[in-house]
Protein backbone atom coordinates (compact mmCIF):
# COMPACT_ATOMS: atom_id res chain seq x y z
CA UNK A 1 0.00 0.00 0.00
CA UNK A 2 1.69 3.58 -0.97
CA UNK A 3 1.85 6.33 1.17
CA UNK A 4 -0.15 9.19 0.37
CA UNK A 5 1.26 12.05 -1.21
CA UNK A 6 0.12 15.69 -1.04
CA UNK A 7 1.52 18.15 -3.27
CA UNK A 8 0.70 22.07 -3.53
CA UNK A 9 0.77 23.43 -6.25
CA UNK A 10 0.16 26.90 -8.31
CA UNK A 11 0.55 28.78 -11.55
CA UNK A 12 1.57 31.68 -9.90
CA UNK A 13 4.86 32.53 -8.11
CA UNK A 14 5.91 34.58 -5.15
CA UNK A 15 2.79 33.90 -2.91
CA UNK A 16 4.07 31.85 0.20
CA UNK A 17 3.87 28.18 -1.47
CA UNK A 18 6.83 27.65 -0.11
CA UNK A 19 6.98 28.97 2.81
CA UNK A 20 3.60 27.27 3.62
CA UNK A 21 4.75 23.75 2.27
CA UNK A 22 7.96 24.12 5.19
CA UNK A 23 5.60 25.43 7.83
CA UNK A 24 2.92 22.51 7.28
CA UNK A 25 5.45 19.70 7.26
CA UNK A 26 7.23 21.67 10.48
CA UNK A 27 3.11 21.17 11.65
CA UNK A 28 2.19 18.15 10.42
CA UNK A 29 4.83 16.21 12.09
CA UNK A 30 4.44 18.27 15.82
CA UNK A 31 0.94 16.76 15.61
CA UNK A 32 2.22 13.13 15.74
CA UNK A 33 2.30 12.09 11.87
CA UNK A 34 5.91 11.00 10.48
CA UNK A 35 6.48 12.91 7.01
CA UNK A 36 8.73 13.07 4.35
CA UNK A 37 8.66 16.30 2.43
CA UNK A 38 10.08 16.65 -1.45
CA UNK A 39 11.68 19.56 -2.85
CA UNK A 40 10.25 19.07 -6.88
CA UNK A 41 11.08 22.67 -7.70
CA UNK A 42 14.03 23.09 -9.79
CA UNK A 43 14.52 26.03 -7.67
CA UNK A 44 15.25 24.16 -4.33
CA UNK A 45 14.15 27.10 -2.21
CA UNK A 46 12.21 24.32 0.08
CA UNK A 47 15.37 22.78 0.66
CA UNK A 48 17.40 25.65 1.18
CA UNK A 49 14.33 26.80 3.65
CA UNK A 50 15.46 23.39 5.74
CA UNK A 51 19.15 23.27 5.68
CA UNK A 52 22.34 25.31 5.86
CA UNK A 53 24.18 26.97 3.04
CA UNK A 54 27.19 24.62 3.54
CA UNK A 55 25.08 21.84 3.62
CA UNK A 56 23.66 22.61 0.58
CA UNK A 57 26.99 23.21 -1.19
CA UNK A 58 27.96 19.71 0.11
CA UNK A 59 24.86 17.94 -1.35
CA UNK A 60 25.63 19.69 -4.21
CA UNK A 61 29.31 19.26 -4.34
CA UNK A 62 29.16 16.90 -8.14
CA UNK A 63 32.48 15.71 -7.11
CA UNK A 64 31.83 14.51 -3.52
CA UNK A 65 28.60 13.23 -3.67
CA UNK A 66 28.37 12.11 -7.55
CA UNK A 67 27.88 9.01 -6.94
CA UNK A 68 24.83 9.41 -4.27
CA UNK A 69 21.53 10.30 -3.92
CA UNK A 70 21.97 13.10 -2.17
CA UNK A 71 19.01 15.11 -4.13
CA UNK A 72 16.42 14.31 -6.49
CA UNK A 73 18.70 14.86 -9.10
CA UNK A 74 20.43 11.79 -7.97
CA UNK A 75 18.06 9.91 -7.37
CA UNK A 76 16.75 9.90 -10.99
CA UNK A 77 19.82 10.83 -12.93
CA UNK A 78 20.69 7.27 -13.67
CA UNK A 79 17.44 6.96 -16.15
CA UNK A 80 18.97 9.15 -18.32
CA UNK A 81 21.88 6.65 -18.99
CA UNK A 82 21.29 2.86 -18.40
CA UNK A 83 20.49 2.82 -14.52
CA UNK A 84 17.48 2.91 -12.31
CA UNK A 85 16.27 5.14 -9.48
CA UNK A 86 18.06 5.61 -6.67
CA UNK A 87 17.04 5.07 -3.06
CA UNK A 88 17.49 8.38 -1.52
CA UNK A 89 19.94 9.87 1.16
CA UNK A 90 17.31 11.82 3.02
CA UNK A 91 18.11 14.76 5.65
CA UNK A 92 16.51 14.17 9.13
CA UNK A 93 15.06 17.86 10.04
CA UNK A 94 13.64 16.22 13.27
CA UNK A 95 12.76 12.93 14.55
CA UNK A 96 9.46 12.28 12.39
CA UNK A 97 10.78 14.73 9.65
CA UNK A 98 12.28 14.24 6.75
CA UNK A 99 13.19 15.96 3.65
CA UNK A 100 14.60 14.98 -0.10
CA UNK A 101 16.65 17.75 -1.11
CA UNK A 102 16.10 19.41 -3.99
CA UNK A 103 18.76 20.30 -6.78
CA UNK A 104 18.84 22.60 -9.37
CA UNK A 105 20.38 20.08 -11.74
CA UNK A 106 16.76 19.01 -11.83
CA UNK A 107 15.71 20.85 -14.88
CA UNK A 108 17.94 18.58 -16.91
CA UNK A 109 15.25 16.26 -16.38
CA UNK A 110 12.51 17.64 -18.19
CA UNK A 111 13.20 16.80 -21.49
CA UNK A 112 13.52 12.87 -20.74
CA UNK A 113 9.91 13.39 -18.91
CA UNK A 114 8.37 15.12 -22.30
CA UNK A 115 10.01 12.42 -24.06
CA UNK A 116 8.71 9.63 -22.65
CA UNK A 117 5.10 11.06 -22.58
CA UNK A 118 3.84 10.24 -25.29
CA UNK A 119 6.06 6.87 -25.42
CA UNK A 120 3.52 5.61 -22.62
CA UNK A 121 0.95 5.39 -25.04
CA UNK A 122 3.05 3.42 -27.31
CA UNK A 123 2.39 -0.43 -28.11
CA UNK A 124 6.04 -1.32 -27.19
CA UNK A 125 7.55 -1.82 -23.80
CA UNK A 126 6.34 0.54 -22.17
CA UNK A 127 8.78 -0.10 -18.74
CA UNK A 128 11.41 2.04 -19.57
CA UNK A 129 8.38 5.15 -20.35
CA UNK A 130 6.54 4.50 -17.12
CA UNK A 131 10.05 4.27 -15.21
CA UNK A 132 10.83 7.95 -15.89
CA UNK A 133 7.10 9.55 -15.46
CA UNK A 134 6.87 7.74 -12.40
CA UNK A 135 10.21 8.14 -10.84
CA UNK A 136 9.28 11.01 -9.01
CA UNK A 137 6.21 8.99 -6.88
CA UNK A 138 9.11 5.70 -6.71
CA UNK A 139 11.24 8.26 -5.28
CA UNK A 140 9.01 9.83 -2.48
CA UNK A 141 7.75 5.95 -1.90
CA UNK A 142 11.26 5.10 -1.31
CA UNK A 143 11.90 7.32 1.34
CA UNK A 144 8.46 7.13 3.13
CA UNK A 145 9.34 3.26 3.68
CA UNK A 146 12.69 4.29 5.36
CA UNK A 147 11.16 5.99 7.79
CA UNK A 148 8.03 4.39 8.23
CA UNK A 149 5.88 7.65 7.24
CA UNK A 150 2.45 8.06 7.05
CA UNK A 151 2.28 11.55 5.02
CA UNK A 152 4.46 13.04 1.58
CA UNK A 153 4.37 16.49 0.87
CA UNK A 154 5.66 17.58 -2.28
CA UNK A 155 6.39 21.09 -3.28
CA UNK A 156 6.53 21.87 -7.30
CA UNK A 157 7.32 25.28 -8.99
CA UNK A 158 4.51 27.74 -10.58
CA UNK A 159 4.78 26.02 -13.55
CA UNK A 160 2.72 23.54 -16.00
CA UNK A 161 5.84 21.40 -17.36
CA UNK A 162 6.52 18.09 -17.56
CA UNK A 163 8.45 18.25 -14.23
CA UNK A 164 5.13 19.43 -12.40
CA UNK A 165 3.05 16.80 -14.25
CA UNK A 166 5.33 14.25 -13.26
CA UNK A 167 4.84 15.07 -9.68
CA UNK A 168 1.12 15.91 -9.99
CA UNK A 169 0.20 12.13 -11.54
CA UNK A 170 2.29 10.67 -8.40
CA UNK A 171 -0.39 12.83 -6.24
CA UNK A 172 -3.48 11.58 -4.29
CA UNK A 173 -4.22 14.77 -3.20
CA UNK A 174 -3.68 18.55 -4.05
CA UNK A 175 -3.57 21.96 -2.15
CA UNK A 176 -3.59 25.23 -4.48
CA UNK A 177 -2.25 28.31 -2.55
CA UNK A 178 -3.20 31.49 -3.92
CA UNK A 179 -2.89 35.08 -3.53
CA UNK A 180 -5.70 37.97 -4.06
CA UNK A 181 -4.71 39.01 -7.52
CA UNK A 182 -5.26 39.01 -11.05
CA UNK A 183 -2.10 37.25 -11.61
CA UNK A 184 -3.45 34.04 -9.01
CA UNK A 185 -6.89 33.73 -11.09
CA UNK A 186 -5.55 34.08 -14.14
CA UNK A 187 -3.34 31.04 -13.07
CA UNK A 188 -5.56 29.34 -11.22
CA UNK A 189 -7.60 29.18 -14.85
CA UNK A 190 -5.00 27.65 -16.64
CA UNK A 191 -4.20 25.18 -13.37
CA UNK A 192 -7.55 23.80 -13.39
CA UNK A 193 -8.26 22.47 -16.94
CA UNK A 194 -4.51 21.31 -16.82
CA UNK A 195 -4.87 18.96 -13.66
CA UNK A 196 -8.28 17.74 -15.24
CA UNK A 197 -6.67 16.54 -18.43
CA UNK A 198 -3.49 15.27 -16.78
CA UNK A 199 -5.56 13.37 -14.39
CA UNK A 200 -7.44 11.59 -17.63
CA UNK A 201 -5.09 11.24 -19.80
CA UNK A 202 -2.82 9.12 -16.74
CA UNK A 203 -5.94 7.04 -16.64
CA UNK A 204 -5.24 6.38 -20.62
CA UNK A 205 -1.52 5.26 -19.78
CA UNK A 206 -2.11 3.18 -17.18
CA UNK A 207 -5.24 1.33 -19.06
CA UNK A 208 -2.50 1.05 -22.10
CA UNK A 209 -0.42 -1.03 -19.75
CA UNK A 210 -2.90 -3.40 -18.17
CA UNK A 211 -0.02 -5.81 -16.59
CA UNK A 212 2.54 -3.52 -14.88
CA UNK A 213 6.01 -4.84 -13.96
CA UNK A 214 6.04 -2.47 -10.95
CA UNK A 215 3.37 -0.34 -9.00
CA UNK A 216 2.08 2.59 -10.58
CA UNK A 217 0.43 5.73 -8.72
CA UNK A 218 -3.03 5.94 -8.91
CA UNK A 219 -3.00 10.07 -10.28
CA UNK A 220 -6.13 10.73 -8.31
CA UNK A 221 -5.34 14.45 -7.50
CA UNK A 222 -7.98 14.83 -5.64
CA UNK A 223 -8.36 18.37 -5.04
CA UNK A 224 -8.99 19.25 -1.33
CA UNK A 225 -9.14 23.15 -2.24
CA UNK A 226 -7.74 26.14 -2.20
CA UNK A 227 -5.71 28.56 0.82
CA UNK A 228 -5.87 32.24 0.08
CA UNK A 229 -2.21 33.61 1.34
CA UNK A 230 -0.91 37.11 2.01
CA UNK A 231 -3.85 38.18 3.79
CA UNK A 232 -4.13 41.97 4.66
CA UNK A 233 -6.71 42.52 7.31
CA UNK A 234 -6.91 46.59 9.18
CA UNK A 235 -8.63 46.50 11.92
CA UNK A 236 -10.03 43.03 11.15
CA UNK A 237 -11.36 44.35 7.54
CA UNK A 238 -10.40 42.81 4.93
CA UNK A 239 -8.07 45.33 3.04
CA UNK A 240 -10.43 46.54 -0.18
CA UNK A 241 -8.03 45.50 -2.93
CA UNK A 242 -7.28 41.97 -1.96
CA UNK A 243 -11.34 42.10 -0.77
CA UNK A 244 -12.28 42.73 -4.69
CA UNK A 245 -10.34 39.59 -5.65
CA UNK A 246 -10.83 37.69 -2.89
CA UNK A 247 -14.57 37.40 -3.64
CA UNK A 248 -14.00 35.91 -6.87
CA UNK A 249 -11.78 33.22 -5.87
CA UNK A 250 -15.12 31.02 -4.92
CA UNK A 251 -16.13 30.88 -8.22
CA UNK A 252 -13.26 30.66 -10.28
CA UNK A 253 -12.31 27.63 -8.24
CA UNK A 254 -15.22 25.68 -8.89
CA UNK A 255 -15.48 26.25 -12.38
CA UNK A 256 -11.75 25.69 -13.25
CA UNK A 257 -10.95 23.06 -11.05
CA UNK A 258 -14.63 21.22 -10.58
CA UNK A 259 -16.21 22.36 -13.40
CA UNK A 260 -18.75 23.59 -11.41
CA UNK A 261 -20.73 26.57 -12.51
CA UNK A 262 -22.88 26.83 -9.79
CA UNK A 263 -23.51 30.14 -7.93
CA UNK A 264 -20.72 30.09 -5.44
CA UNK A 265 -20.52 31.17 -1.48
CA UNK A 266 -18.64 34.04 -0.33
CA UNK A 267 -15.30 33.19 0.52
CA UNK A 268 -16.01 33.73 4.22
CA UNK A 269 -18.56 31.04 4.17
CA UNK A 270 -16.55 28.93 1.76
CA UNK A 271 -15.95 25.20 2.68
CA UNK A 272 -13.40 24.91 -0.40
CA UNK A 273 -11.58 27.38 1.33
CA UNK A 274 -9.19 25.62 3.59
CA UNK A 275 -8.24 28.71 4.91
CA UNK A 276 -6.95 32.45 4.79
CA UNK A 277 -3.61 33.11 5.94
CA UNK A 278 -2.49 36.36 7.10
CA UNK A 279 0.76 38.17 5.87
CA UNK A 280 3.05 37.56 8.72
CA UNK A 281 5.03 40.53 7.94
CA UNK A 282 8.05 41.06 10.15
CA UNK A 283 7.87 37.72 11.39
CA UNK A 284 8.83 35.58 8.19
CA UNK A 285 12.23 37.42 7.91
CA UNK A 286 12.98 37.05 11.76
CA UNK A 287 12.31 33.14 11.07
CA UNK A 288 14.64 32.83 8.02
CA UNK A 289 17.61 34.59 10.24
CA UNK A 290 16.42 32.15 12.84
CA UNK A 291 16.16 29.32 10.34
CA UNK A 292 12.82 28.27 11.63
CA UNK A 293 9.15 28.16 11.55
CA UNK A 294 7.64 31.71 12.83
CA UNK A 295 5.79 29.73 15.74
CA UNK A 296 8.79 28.31 16.89
CA UNK A 297 10.10 32.46 17.35
CA UNK A 298 11.29 33.25 20.81
CA UNK A 299 12.16 36.56 22.42
CA UNK A 300 15.95 35.29 22.11
CA UNK A 301 15.23 35.88 18.10
CA UNK A 302 13.43 39.37 18.69
CA UNK A 303 9.79 37.86 18.96
CA UNK A 304 9.19 40.36 22.00
CA UNK A 305 5.82 42.64 22.40
CA UNK A 306 3.22 42.43 19.62
CA UNK A 307 5.45 40.02 17.64
CA UNK A 308 5.17 37.59 20.81
CA UNK A 309 0.97 37.53 20.22
CA UNK A 310 1.47 37.06 16.58
CA UNK A 311 3.82 33.83 16.76
CA UNK A 312 1.42 32.47 18.58
CA UNK A 313 -1.59 33.27 16.66
CA UNK A 314 0.81 31.48 13.34
CA UNK A 315 1.23 28.45 15.59
CA UNK A 316 -2.51 28.90 15.87
CA UNK A 317 -3.22 29.18 12.29
CA UNK A 318 -1.04 26.78 10.81
CA UNK A 319 -2.68 24.00 13.56
CA UNK A 320 -6.12 24.78 12.75
CA UNK A 321 -5.11 24.40 8.55
CA UNK A 322 -3.48 21.31 9.32
CA UNK A 323 -5.94 19.50 10.83
CA UNK A 324 -8.70 20.35 8.37
CA UNK A 325 -6.17 19.19 5.38
CA UNK A 326 -6.04 15.93 7.59
CA UNK A 327 -9.91 15.97 7.75
CA UNK A 328 -10.41 16.48 4.33
CA UNK A 329 -7.65 13.22 3.53
CA UNK A 330 -10.16 11.37 5.95
CA UNK A 331 -12.59 12.36 3.85
CA UNK A 332 -11.64 11.17 1.05
CA UNK A 333 -9.95 7.95 1.87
Amino acid sequence: MSIPVLTFSSNKGRIGKTSLVYHLSWIFSEMGRRVVTIDLDPQANLTSAFLVEEKLEELWDTELFYAKATTIYRCVQPLMEAGDIQTPITQRIRPSLYLVPGDLALAEFEDFLSQEWPNSLGSGNLLRAFRILTAFWIVAQKAAEQHQADLILADVGPNLGAINRSALIGSDYVVIPLAADLFSLQGLRNLGPTLRRWRSDWRKRLDNWSTPSFALPKGKMAPLGYILQQYNERLSRPVKTYDRWAARIPGVYRESVLSDTSNPPPMTDDPLCLARLRHYRSLVPMAQEARKPIFHLTPADGAIGSHSYAVQEAGKDFNKLAQCILDRIAAKT
